[in-house]
């Protein structure tokens, strides 16, 4: 589902940044979903009119490279594809973003707590009552093999204003209306 939800990433950051200047997707390479992910995003960059440079990471010193790219192709903005990589290293991505003033929205609400900009994706708070749910109808007889597969049904848009003030950005009142959580 992560993968799915990048096409709304990069429109939600494209209402932010000026929409001439190129976006920049950063991906790792050795994740699965990369390689179906890539063309998606490049159609819906394509339907929005921007350009869109993909960058790719799997380990620190290869981010640190990647910014330096987008430093370079003169991006103006970053969206970051889920990882468990980009996870782990949420801190250093945020200051990177952070230091070279690189408007950049995240997977998942914990880098905008950290200092970044916006996110945009599945609600952990309800993904874990969905599981809740189940546990209660296993708890009370249900067979989990006759139980169905469900995908997340709760996402949350959070943005961080105290971020986008340091990178001189006005945050539209058309995402601060959708927004669930804004951090001042």
């Amino acid at each position: 589902m992560a993968s799915e939800l990048m096409p709304k990433r990069l429109e939600l950051l494209s209402e932010l940044v000026a929409r001439t200047m190129p976006l920049a997707l950063l991906v790792n390479p050795n994740n699965g979903s990369t390689e179906p992910m890539i063309p998606d995003m490049q159609e819906a960059a394509r339907m929005k009119g921007v350009q869109l440079h993909v960058l790719k990471a799997d380990n620190e010193a290869e981010i640190d490279a990647a910014f330096a790219t987008l430093v370079q192709q003169h991006a103006g903005g970053l969206v970051v594809g889920p990882d468990a990589v980009f996870d782990n290293g949420r801190e250093h991505l945020v200051a990177l973003a952070a230091r070279h003033a690189v408007p950049t929205i995240y997977f998942a609400r914990e880098f905008v707590a950290s200092g970044g900009l916006i996110s945009y994706g599945v609600s952990l708070t309800g993904t874990w009552y969905q599981v809740g749910a189940k546990v209660g109808k296993i708890l009370k007889g249900a067979k989990p093999a006759d139980l169905p597969v469900e995908q997340p049904t709760t996402f949350e848009l959070v943005v961080n204003l105290k971020t986008a003030q340091q990178l001189g950005l006005t945050v539209p009142p058309s995402i601060l209306s959708r927004a669930d959580e804004v951090i001042e």
